[in-house]
């Protein structure tokens, strides 16, 4: 996870386990689908491209790095309601 990044992103806490409890696509075209879990590692948020990343661990040995766009005509409805979408496993 690159320094810098933040512990915490709306009710996602570092260290803890989600899972996908509604489908949606990232950024990059990835397929998130119900059932998928990981262990949150943390967020960055970069404000010219209003990205948003969120690093992820999906076996605790690997991270992965979810890249989403805050903006209406992307992921902002996904980012949002994140609850709806994501869940504590």
């Amino acid at each position: 996870m690159p320094s810098g990044s933040n512990q915490r992103f709306a009710f996602l806490e570092a260290g803890k386990r989600y899972k996908v409890v509604a489908e949606f696509t990232d950024f990059d075209g990835a397929v998130h689908r119900p059932g998928e879990e990981w262990t949150f590692l943390g967020s960055s948020f970069l404000p010219y491209d209003d990205g948003l990343s969120l690093f992820v661990s999906p076996d605790d040995s690997q991270e992965l790095q979810i890249r989403m766009q805050w903006r209406p005509e992307s992921q902002g409805g996904i980012i949002d309601h994140l609850g709806k979408y994501v869940a504590p496993a």
